[in-house]
């Protein structure tokens, strides 16, 4: 399955830029942006490669990649500014196991090959809370199957979020491909209050804490 434009045309993102970048940043991006970008239908990095989903201002991305330097980290994420930090991130910590994507994942998936990731993070995803809203959402039935398709078997998803109502819509779909494919992803069990081991804490996951909110963290064994 691929992903079509004109079949699935609900934007999953918000906004995709805020302020204008400072000329510092312009400067950055002018200079490594051209090295660290990559496009559906690019060369991918050597395997094995991780993907992380919305990636914010990149604090796990750079954490994987330092902590996992024979590992290709790719990130896909929409947010502008939130690239342009991951970028100066990479920069300054002269990482060489990073490639971006800044867009919609859906369109980077499409054009990979079946069973090219080993791992495949997303965490705290925009969770469309209002009801007619809720069709925006990733975690969607086309978008598992895609998942499905470019995990290698074996391969691990990590879904993190703060949102009870998003976490039961997320976990019911994956169950329900799950059941009606045979296979699917498996959960490994748990306790989902407890981050993944090596987890760097993030930003959104502190001002989530501070609001009330208990984050919930799930892996999932590809089958």
């Amino acid at each position: 399955m691929s992903f079509n434009p004109e079949q699935d045309r609900f934007r999953t993102f918000g906004r995709a830029k805020g302020r204008t970048l400072s000329p510092a940043q312009t400067a950055l991006m002018d200079t490594h942006w051209p090295r660290l970008e990559i496009n559906p239908g690019d060369a991918l990095p050597p395997a094995p490669r991780w993907l992380e989903i919305g990636y914010g201002t990149g604090t796990h991305l750079i954490h994987l990649a330092k902590t996992h330097p024979d590992i290709s980290i790719v990130g896909a994420e929409p947010f502008l500014n939130g690239t342009a930090k991951a970028v100066k991130a990479v920069a300054d910590d002269g990482l060489d196991n990073i490639r971006l994507f800044r867009g919609d994942v859906r369109e980077l998936m499409a054009e990979m090959p079946d069973g090219c990731l080993s791992r495949v993070y997303i965490l705290f995803p925009d969770p469309w809370p209002k009801a007619r809203h809720n069709k925006r959402r990733l975690i969607r039935t086309a978008f598992i199957e895609e998942l499905y398709r470019v995990v290698e078997p074996g391969g691990r998803l990590t879904f993190a979020s703060d949102i009870p109502h998003y976490v039961d819509w997320a976990l019911t779909r994956l169950r329900t491909h799950a059941r009606k494919t045979g296979a699917g992803f498996d959960w490994t069990g748990g306790d989902a209050k407890q981050p993944p081991e090596g987890w760097p804490g993030t930003k959104y996951e502190a001002k989530a804490r501070r609001e009330g909110r208990t984050p919930y963290w799930f892996e999932f064994d590809r089958l």
